[in-house]
């Protein structure tokens, strides 16, 4: 090469140079032009580069293709370069020559090789970068995942631009419903819809992503806070694209806006408010939207505190077995009792409001469940004993139990270690809210009957399918929920009277003992004697007593129908 035209490639070598390795990013458009202007000087009419994924991607001609510069002369190949990384990725250069262009010399192919080698390094570097962002910061189905929201937070936070964000934390609603009634393909693909949905609200003022499963975090512009709200509170959303199907899709969510000049020590503390507030959503009922308040944190430093208190008073023993009767309004004798748990601690009573729901957010409710009914059975234990005439007793089990292959197994273990015969314990269950537990559920209670255990079903019509519930399930019991009930005001016409009156109909017509819960009035009483509901329980009798009260009522055993019970 002459000595200028030599100057002139390592000139336009170094810029090239230069603006793949920029600190800041390299400019694609500079890197082509430099490229361009050596393809120039070394008499090449076309430079293309390509990139494939895979080795099978390359076989496939599945790939990116990038045409540095291309003169428009019709040319041949002349030279090409491949590599293959070690993360199994295929890059290529190819370089081409006009036809009747004088061929290259050994010098000037040695610079060619070296700008194509250059080139094949930045490719991989490049394409290796989005490879590790893809890895890290999306998750296997293509969202973006945990990592990229905590990315966002800590980019947000560093330039001090928190503030006028709002951070969300949102749950889809009965997703796994969804699944089993459009299959788990169509499910992926109704997810997929809305999850765009939700990302066109968004567009460049936030990220949406998805923490695992039907869970997802969003922080965007506090400005769009009502737009992205209407898709959360429910969307119709495509999952078949040819028959135009639809499924509307809703979610309960936690809210966390962020004032003016907020900033945080680690993004986990966004987490943990929108991760409270969403808890709270799900477990709320109506609410499925709740905002993020100061009071959540005082309440998650209490339940951090009963979680720690536990372990200690299940220990002590500082957990009582309350017992409330349940009674025979024809006759006015007990029929048989509630088990109720009350947590003495330093000389008060804690209300079980404030310990039942931390408890239940992990397996603690199950260690607290089999006390309980360890203590039942001591207790009955020790009435047989003394040759008091004893009453069947429900003990309540939580969800969470669901979740133990070997339910059955422990039940009967605590029973029978007790020596308890079978037909005074009864177990209490609340129905379900998934068709998931409701087959678990159907195996412990069909288990618990084959073993002589009673069973019954706790909050009737509160739950996942209530008919479907009696009718697949054999039970012994079933408690209809207070809300139930006719209150004073209501007359034979009113919604809760007609329902209350079919529901105890059909509970008898199956052959299920009914008994009402939350009975306070005498006029409920006369309710109760009308539709034939023999069994009552409530504060117009009794609250859940201690031990001790509740002996007296047993050893009394019988209640005057007709005066005012209600225990102050």
């Amino acid at each position: 090469m002459y000595k200028d035209k030599l100057s002139e490639y390592y000139v336009l070598l170094e810029k090239l140079v230069n603006s793949m390795t920029r600190l800041e990013g390299f400019l694609l458009d500079s890197v082509s032009s430099n490229l361009a202007e050596l393809c120039k000087l070394l008499r090449i009419s076309k430079g293309v580069t390509e990139f494939y994924n895979s080795i099978e991607h390359e076989q496939a001609g599945k790939g990116e293709v990038f045409v540095c510069y291309d003169n428009g002369k019709k040319s041949k190949e002349v030279l090409s370069r491949r590599l293959l990384t070690k993360s199994m990725t295929v890059a290529k250069c190819k370089v081409y020559m006009a036809d009747g262009d004088e061929p290259l010399d050994e010098e000037e192919l040695e610079k060619v090789d070296l700008i194509m080698r250059t080139t094949l390094s930045f490719i991989s570097r490049n394409r290796l970068q989005n490879v590790v962002e893809r890895l890290t910061f999306y998750d296997d189905a293509g969202y973006r995942n945990l990592r990229a929201f905590m990315r966002q937070l800590s980019m947000l936070n560093e330039n001090g631009n928190l503030g006028g964000h709002t951070a969300v934390h949102f749950n889809l609603k009965h997703f796994s419903l969804i699944n089993q009634e459009i299959g788990r393909a169509a499910g992926d693909i109704a997810m997929r819809n809305y999850f765009t949905l939700l990302e066109q609200a968004v567009e460049d003022k936030g990220v949406v992503c998805r923490v695992g499963g039907d869970n997802f975090v969003a922080v965007f512009r506090t400005e769009i806070l009502d737009s992205v709200l209407e898709i959360l509170k429910g969307a119709p959303v495509v999952y078949d694209v040819n028959e135009g199907k639809r499924i509307r899709i809703s979610a309960n969510t936690g809210v966390f806006i962020m004032p003016d000049g907020f900033t945080i020590d680690r993004p986990g503390d966004i987490m943990d408010r929108i991760n409270s507030s969403s808890q709270a959503a799900k477990n709320g009922g109506k609410d499925s939207i709740v905002y993020y308040s100061e009071k959540m944190a005082v309440n998650k430093k209490k339940a951090m505190r009963i979680q720690q208190l536990f372990p200690i008073g299940l220990a002590k023993e500082e957990f009582k077995v309350f017992y409330q009767p349940k009674i025979d309004i024809e006759t006015g004798d007990i029929a048989g009792a509630e088990a109720l748990c009350r947590w003495l601690h330093d000389g008060r009573i804690v209300p079980p409001m404030e310990f039942i729901p931390v408890l239940e957010q992990n397996t603690d409710i199950c260690k607290l469940d089999f006390y309980m009914l360890d203590h039942v059975c001591r207790d009955i234990r020790r009435w047989l004993d003394e040759g008091r005439k004893v009453v069947r007793v429900s003990v309540n089990l939580s969800r969470k139990h669901m979740m133990d292959v070997d339910l059955l197994e422990h039940i009967m273990e605590i029973i029978d270690r007790n020596n308890v015969p079978h037909r005074y314990i009864e177990i209490e269950l609340t129905e379900t809210t998934t068709d998931v537990e409701f087959r678990d559920l159907k195996r412990v209670v069909s288990g618990l009957q084959q073993s002589g255990i009673c069973t019954s079903v706790d909050d009737f019509g509160m739950g996942y399918s209530s008919l479907n519930l009696i009718r697949e399930i054999p039970w012994n019991v079933l408690k209809v929920d207070k809300s139930f009930l006719p209150v004073d005001e209501d007359d034979d016409k009113s919604t809760r009277s007609i329902m209350f009156k079919y529901v105890v109909a059909m509970a008898k017509e199956l052959g299920l003992e009914c008994i009402a819960e939350g009975v306070e009035t005498e006029n409920q009483v006369e309710v109760l004697k009308n539709n034939r509901c023999v069994f009552a329980q409530g504060f117009y009798f009794d609250r859940p007593l201690p031990i001790d009260d509740f002996e007296q009522r047993l050893d009394k055993h019988h209640y005057d129908i007709g005066s005012e019970h209600i225990v102050s």
